[in-house]
């Protein structure tokens, strides 16, 4: 038999030298993908201090505020006006008051919720006619220059004109309290509505308005699938705007016209001296006007795409 004879060839040193080792291949290579495979690190949390001291400040900094306030006012009470009540007596009125807000003992005594709703009332009504008419016109005012050159100089003058100096106007016409109130704002909401409305109109891109063009839509179609979509974040704005202000002038034209609401309510109280309610009222309105203008920013989230 004859042995066979394995040969054994060893590789050539030159590619012995320059292979590099398995596990100083995984270390030496770096791709993106890779880096991406490794785990991110967690972000840092706030650390718990600067997350108390800021909670801290946005409690204790308005307690500050009304805290202050409160002394001022008990320092007017002792050592200026005498006649005030102090804060311990308009908080035990206020409960007694809003113990019972809905009391109806007839035309000229009801309670104070039905003074709000009266007065919600009017300018809800003012608000909506305000609302029909000063959006249109703001849409024709943005699309039409010969609109505009017709309307700017008398919107001009009549926009900064008191609206309490439409009231007299209003009892003349209307000979009856509700509606004179109703067109008192009106004429409150509507200037806002139209300007706004015609800037936003104005601010539409040009391409929007090219690609309707193309599509050959008709002047109902244009409004509602670009001119409205692309101008409902100044129209809410003008719409808020209008109903802050509205809230302010019915207590001031409730107070003139009398009968039934805050404004009358307010100065109703103050014939009869009776100075604990009409600081509740006053708080009242404040806190109702923090409403309206809360749910107005909800609508304005909800609508205008700039605030999502």
């Amino acid at each position: 038999m004859h042995a066979q004879v394995i040969r054994l060839e060893s590789e050539p040193e030159e590619l012995v030298e320059t292979r590099p080792a398995r596990a100083e291949e995984a270390a030496a290579v770096s791709t993106p993908e890779a880096e991406a495979a490794i785990p991110a690190k967690p972000a840092k949390r706030e650390p718990d201090r600067e997350r108390n001291r800021r909670i801290a400040s946005m409690l204790l900094l308005p307690a500050f505020t009304f805290l202050l306030v409160l002394a001022m006012w008990s320092f007017l009470q002792t050592q200026i006006a005498p006649e005030l009540p102090t804060p311990s007596q308009t908080w035990e009125h206020a409960v007694q008051l809003l113990s019972n807000p809905f009391y109806d003992e007839g035309p000229n005594d009801k309670g104070i919720g039905w003074q709000l709703l009266y007065s919600l009332a009017r300018v809800a009504g003012g608000f909506g006619l305000a609302a029909l008419v000063g959006i249109p016109l703001g849409f024709m005012m943005g699309m039409s220059v010969n609109m505009q050159r017709a309307l700017t100089p008398l919107i001009q003058i009549l926009r900064p004109v008191s609206p309490l100096a439409w009231l007299p106007i209003g009892l003349l016409v209307f000979k009856a309290v509700n509606p004179s109130a109703i067109f008192v704002i009106f004429i409150t909401c509507i200037w806002p509505m139209i300007l706004n409305t015609a800037t936003g109109v104005k601010a539409i891109p040009q391409d929007y308005l090219n690609v309707a063009s193309v599509l050959k839509l008709s002047k109902l179609e244009l409004a509602r699938r670009i001119l409205f979509p692309a101008t409902l974040p100044y129209v809410v704005t003008g719409m808020r705007l209008s109903l802050g202000v509205a809230w302010m002038v019915i207590v001031a034209a409730e107070m003139l016209t009398g009968g039934i609401g805050i404004g009358f309510w307010v100065w109703d109280e103050w014939n009869n001296l009776y100075v604990p309610s009409i600081i509740v009222a006053i708080a009242l309105i404040g806190l109702v006007g923090i409403v309206l203008d809360g749910l107005m920013g909800l609508v304005q989230m909800r609508l205008d795409y700039t605030k999502r």
